[in-house]
């Protein structure tokens, strides 16, 4: 019988959101997530909490593979929190590092190289060369390199380059159970084998010109 604006009411729903998600009922949240944002926008919520409750429906729609629904809502976060907080922000860097990891799910790889060369620097200089974060922005930035079908070599150089040190840097700061440890070994093996067969390809090339001179 709360009014629709009650804060406990705006709070249950965001957290039954949250529990049919951790439990991987999403077909569920994302109906309680979409009345909410529905709801916030509707009663002239803060801009902070539509953001919040925005990013929470782009994880949903991630989870149920509506990839195209979770990037539009990702950059709208990206858009609203650089517009509130700025570029050198924590809170900003998250949503830009949502953002490009969708961007790099659809392929949508020069748009998101762009984006994470321009905030990997003030990351670094927000967070610190070894937060959690600064790691990731490098990480989703060199499979963007490695993914990309247009990369050059010296692109692939640079992934793998760039995964083999993050690798260590998550390794030295959060030890090798880590998660994050056990996730970035694949994209790192996978871009070798890339490397590995451009390398060969281009020393096919080589001699080929060779043999035509």
């Amino acid at each position: 019988g709360r009014r629709e604006a009650d804060q406990v009411r705006i709070m249950a729903m965001s957290v039954v959101g949250l529990g049919l998600h951790e439990v991987g009922h999403d077909e569920d949240a994302v109906s309680v997530r979409e009345t909410e944002l529905a709801m916030l926008r509707r009663i002239g919520a803060p801009a902070t909490n539509i953001l919040i409750a925005q990013g929470n429906l782009a994880t949903t729609y991630r989870a149920l593979g509506r990839f195209e629904e979770a990037l539009s809502l990702r950059r709208d976060v990206y858009s609203g929190k650089l517009r509130l907080y700025g570029e050198e922000n924590e809170e900003t860097l998250r949503a830009t590092l949502n953002y490009a990891d969708s961007l790099t799910s659809l392929e949508h790889f020069e748009e998101a190289k762009t984006l994470l060369l321009k905030a990997m620097p003030v990351a670094r200089q927000v967070l610190g060369e070894n937060h959690e974060d600064t790691l990731r922005l490098k990480w989703i930035y060199a499979t963007a390199l490695c993914r990309d079908d247009g990369a050059t070599l010296a692109e692939l150089r640079e992934a793998v380059t760039t995964l083999e040190e993050v690798e260590q840097n998550i390794q030295r700061v959060f030890g090798r159970a880590h998660p994050l440890t056990g996730g970035i070994g694949g994209d790192l093996r996978n871009a070798r084998v890339a490397l590995a067969a451009r390398d060969v390809e281009a020393l096919g090339d080589a001699l080929g010109a060779l043999g035509a001179a």
